[in-house]
């Protein structure tokens, strides 16, 4: 798996995990909704910036995004 679906994969499990809906993660975060669910499908690689913003949010470390472990991310 490479990063970008690994990446794809903690977001969706945080962001669930949390009960957040896209729209709410994309506004928090001050992204568009339909970035996020391209991120959730691995079809874009996010910038440090971007998972920097969006780990605020779910409260998480931004490493956790990035994590092997698919508990990890919604672990908190």
């Amino acid at each position: 798996m490479d990063i970008r679906q690994l990446f794809a994969r903690n977001l969706l499990a945080a962001r669930e995990a949390r009960g957040f809906s896209q729209e709410y993660l994309a506004h928090e975060a001050g992204l568009d909704r339909t970035y996020i669910s391209s991120l959730e499908r691995g079809r874009y690689y996010a910038s440090l910036n971007t998972i920097a913003k969006i780990a605020n949010v779910l409260k998480v470390e931004p490493a956790e995004l990035l994590a092997k472990d698919e508990n990890t991310a919604t672990s908190k």
